[in-house]
């Protein structure tokens, strides 16, 4: 770099990106060689003509142009760019790979990409940005859960799906500490361990998918491995930076549902139906002890309130070019949509530390987070009341205050407020790396982790959720309490090797892992309190039961290995292998052994593409074969075990035989091949991967079935069936305009998955024999066929299948419903102007689900309904949505209904396209002061969506949980 010419000037100033201020920036005089670099303070000084343009540039960062004029100052902010793929560095868990280089298949989003959401729950940030990748939102509320598949579903066994969950290095538990027994009517699964994450504190989410990359995991990797890594610091000058946001949520959308008078005509026509010339007394809605002109939307009133939710961060970070630090706080406060005071609260602590000797022999970096919540919601989750609740239902307050029961004729939803449902879970991460450079290229390494989750959970049934009317007694006041614990170590010795020659690199790692998991969890009941003000006192209950009390050891030792040859950076080969040990199979099952190879070949580094001008700028082409295995069965499962009776014989308890001892069923295992391209067009403008993967299970773990006079209704064992996974993927990038002050980049993800069941030997004589299908995918439901209306009886008929005369399950049930994606993806838009930036991301899927003929009751009951009904009975034809009304008193009509929730009827089209998140904000220039930067920004959440679903959401097809919710969030964050 050269000094400036004469009549110049000098220009000096700061640069720095979202965290604070950069090292190392190239600021450069455009169209010369002159330049300079930024320093540890994110400062520079170089000289220059007025009539110039400096150019700011650093790996990773979009280029900035800025004429100088009449300036002698400039500061400004660079910002990630989406589109220097080729020289991003990938996290693939025990080493790390160029983009360019990698033989496997990895899925990565950044800080950038989770900021520009709203969310509490790591697994949000992933909808509709991945290939490969399918997650739900289980529900709306606070503490709930997602479900993730990662190129689909391997294993039979529900529980046997999850993927591996590394943070910082250290493998966490996904599964939940939280019991069944208190989360009834309030969350679809246990509460979700990973709402202990914040997402602020992350800077990247790696998801290992194919044979590849997840084959050195070995039996942990089998559904995929999510690699999360937290924040770290950087060198410079102490920075502070701050983060305060606020967001307001509510429901995505209603049910259309009967008004009163639509209501009342429903139901009196079901009376007429049933031949009751008179209205039973218990019949409030309709024989006038209700007002009969009275009409309150529930679903506004029960579910329609606005959840607020507040966000606060703080930040400090720096260092020297040896040592850098970073501590963080956070603190979330979220209510509910419910009516109430029902609170989410979190706070985390971060932090972390990075040192390297001055001769940069020894490294060492230390990691710790640390995160309490309170979660507090309704003993019921309200939303089913929101549907079903007539429209002339009572006020649910009489004029002092207090909930009206109607003289005992209301059973008011607002009772089950006096319920409560608590959790205080405290979680603990912590990692500690250390290595040091033997010999020039090798390097000794070992990653120290430990994880300490505590998890106190509280369900209180007072009496006064119940109707005062009724008769109550103590028994009916009930607690349920857990305690549960889980501590986790792991010791990971590496020794790594790296040399180069002119031609070949290679790289060669060796390892052993030592892990250990000590899960405890006492779950108690209690009834009969004198008062409901003791229900919070266990000692108070004069009726208590242990429902589960377990102590469970986990341990786990693997070797692994990897080599990794790079012959001119055109010819790739990656080899890696692990042998893994677990507890929870026979003594002579314990080790299997796992292994993958991935080639590619980079065809753009050819002679014939780089010597002459081509459109092609960048060409990969990859593949991968490999075997990963699975344990995720439980402990203990091949053991003789007992469970401790609840029987008391004459003041003896006993224990009764819980399993059957089986030492012989071994480790599931999953091969896996994918043939990938990728190729980057006009200087990487457009860069498009496309993959196709084929995955077999096989080797399955399951319950095999006993004769009845075992005592045993099952025993564990490997069998004879396949499950088979396969897909396309596509991924494309593409930079659509760009200038020195707008630039418009879109991206667009496609996976077209397809899961199939392919052999599973005598499955008609198994116990899964009327849940699975040869040739079909596992997630299936086998269904009647309706056939129509009987225009005579006006109830539903359906095909006798076996022609025997009737309508019964299993034989008449032979309708397949699929509840897989046919197709899924996501669609996103990022555009810069000046210092606005706006990014759009639309998420799409194309699947069938459960409409609301499943979850409501027989039309004409003591239960509003969807209008749709209102096209009823035989009148109507072959079209009508219902059938005759009855009350319930009708046992043709009721059986018929049944049937019909159980049909192919109950099951439509529940494809969506949703706006999942919008993000508009303004970077606030540093050329106001020298020492401030920030952004202001808005954001939404799940704004919108188009679907022909008969149902509340698409999403998580259930009317029984509270839909996920729409949020809209302001917010600002600046660096000082």
């Amino acid at each position: 770099m050269t000094a400036g010419h004469a009549q110049t000037t000098t220009v000096k100033g700061t640069v720095t990106d979202p965290n604070g201020t950069m090292l190392g920036v190239t600021v450069l005089v455009k169209g010369t060689n002159t330049g300079t670099l930024t320093n540890e303070t994110g400062q520079y000084q170089i000289t220059a003509k007025p009539t110039d343009t400096l150019v700011f540039s650093y790996m990773g960062y979009k280029t900035i142009e800025r004429p100088i004029a009449s300036q002698t100052t400039i500061n400004l902010s660079l910002q990630e760019d989406a589109t220097t793929l080729q020289e991003v560095i990938l996290n693939a868990g025990y080493y790390s790979v160029k983009e360019k280089e990698r033989t496997g298949s990895i899925a990565k989003i950044t800080a950038k990409d989770i900021e520009t959401q709203p969310i509490a729950n790591v697994l949000a940030t992933m909808q509709g940005r991945m290939t490969g990748v399918s997650i739900t939102q289980e529900t709306g509320s606070a503490g709930g859960g997602f479900n993730i598949r990662i190129r689909g579903t391997n294993s039979i066994r529900t529980e046997g799906n999850e993927p591996l969950y590394i943070v910082n290095g250290m493998p966490y538990a996904s599964q939940s500490l939280g019991s069944t027994n208190l989360i009834s009517g309030i969350l679809p699964n246990a509460n979700n361990p990973l709402n202990n994450i914040n997402p602020a504190d992350i800077e990247s989410i790696e998801v290992l998918k194919d044979a590849d990359a997840t084959a050195i995991y070995g039996s942990r990797g089998a559904n995929g491995v999510v690699l999360i890594t937290t924040k770290k610091g950087k060198q410079g000058k102490t920075q502070f930076a701050a983060q305060a946001s606020t967001s307001i949520g509510s429901i995505t959308r209603k049910l259309d549902l009967l008004n009163t008078s639509q209501y009342l005509a429903m139901r009196k026509e079901a009376f007429a139906n049933d031949g009751m010339e008179t209205i039973p007394e218990s019949a409030y809605d309709s024989n006038g002890t209700w007002d009969e002109n009275r009409y309150t939307d529930w679903q506004k009133k029960l579910i329609g309130g606005t959840a607020i939710i507040t966000n606060y961060q703080g930040t400090i970070s720096g260092g020297s070019s040896q040592t850098q630090y970073l501590i963080s706080g956070t603190i979330r406060k979220e209510t509910t949509v419910y009516p109430g005071e029902n609170k989410y609260k979190r706070g985390v602590v971060n932090a972390s530390i990075n040192h390297t000797s001055e001769n940069n022999k020894f490294n060492l970096q230390f990691s710790s987070n640390y995160s309490a919540d309170k979660n507090t919601l309704p003993g019921v989750d309200l939303t089913k009341y929101a549907y079903t609740l007539a429209p002339n239902a009572p006020e649910l307050y009489q004029e002092d205050g207090a909930l009206n029961w109607e003289n005992g004729t209301f059973d008011n939803p607002l009772g089950f407020l006096n319920g409560k449902y608590q959790t205080n879970t405290n979680n603990l991460i912590s990692n500690l790396q250390i290595s040091y450079k033997l010999l020039p290229g090798l390097e000794l390494k070992s990653n120290f982790g430990y994880t300490d989750t505590r998890m106190v959970e509280v369900r209180t049934i007072p009496t006064t959720v119940y109707n005062p009317f009724d008769v109550i007694t103590n028994d009916m006041a009930t607690l349920y309490l857990n305690n549960s614990n889980r501590q986790s170590w792991i010791m990971e010795p590496q020794l790594n090797w790296n040399k180069e020659w002119n031609k070949i690199k290679v790289n060669v790692l060796l390892g052993t892992t030592f892990q250990n998991n000590l899960s405890q969890q006492l779950v108690q009941s209690g009834s009969g309190f004198t008062s409901n003000a003791l229900i919070n006192n266990m000692a108070a209950a004069a009726d208590r039961s242990i429902l589960n009390h377990q102590e469970i050891v986990y341990k786990y030792n693997a070797f692994f290995g990897r080599m990794n040859l790079n012959w001119e950076d055109k010819y790739i080969l990656n080899l890696t292998g692990r042998r893994d040990g677990s507890s929870r199979f026979g003594p002579g099952n314990r080790f299997a052994n796992f292994g993958a190879m991935g080639a590619a070949w980079i065809f753009s580094n050819e002679a014939m593409f780089k010597n002459q001008d081509y459109i092609v700028s960048f060409g990969k082409i990859r593949a991968s074969i490999g075997t990963s295995g699975n344990d995720q069965i439980g402990d203990y499962q091949f053991l003789d075990t007992y469970n401790v009776t609840s029987n008391n014989y004459q003041g003896i308890i006993g224990l009764e035989p819980a399993r059957l001892f089986n030492p012989d069923f071994g480790w599931e295992t999953n091969k896996k091949i994918e043939v990938a391209i990728e190729l980057g067009l006009w200087n990487d403008n457009v860069f498009l991967t496309t993959a196709y993967f084929s995955n077999r299970s096989s080797n399955q773990l399951v319950g095999v079935p006993l004769p009845a006079t075992t005592g045993f209704p099952s025993i564990q064992e490997n069998f004879d069936a396949t499950v088979q996974n396969t897909g396309l993927e596509i991924d494309i990038r593409t930079v659509n305009l760009k200038g020195s002050n707008f630039k418009w980049v879109t991206t667009l993800n496609f996976t077209q998955p397809k899961n199939e069941l392919i052999e599973f030997k005598n499955l008609e004589a198994s116990t899964y024999a009327n849940a699975l299908v040869i040739g079909q995918p596992l997630n299936i439901i086998k269904l009647y066929n309706l056939t129509g209306i009987n225009p005579e009886t006006g109830v539903y008929e359906f095909q006798d299948v076996d022609n025997d005369g009737q309508i019964a399950a299993p034989n008449d049930r032979q309708v397949i419903g699929n509840l897989n994606p046919d197709w899924f993806g996501g669609l996103g838009n990022q555009i810069n102007y000046k210092n606005w930036e706006l990014d759009v991301l639309f998420q799409f899927v194309k699947q069938q689900g459960r409409n609301f003929s499943y979850f409501f009751p027989v039309p004409g009951s003591f239960s509003n309904q969807p209008v749709e009904i209102l096209h009823h009975g035989a009148e109507n034809g072959a079209t009508a949505a219902s059938q005759l009304y009855t009350s319930g008193t009708n046992p043709d009509a009721v059986q018929a209904f049944s049937r019909y929730t159980d049909s192919n009827a109950s099951l439509s089209d529940a494809s969506f396209v949703r706006l999942k998140s919008i993000s508009l904000s303004y970077n606030l220039s540093s050329n106001w002061t020298r020492s401030f930067s920030g952004r202001i920004y808005l954001q939404g959440q799940n704004l919108l969506t188009f679907t022909k679903y008969r149902g509340a959401d698409p999403e998580n097809q259930t009317s029984g949980y509270l839909p996920p919710l729409r949020q809209w969030t302001i917010g600002l964050q600046f660096n000082l």
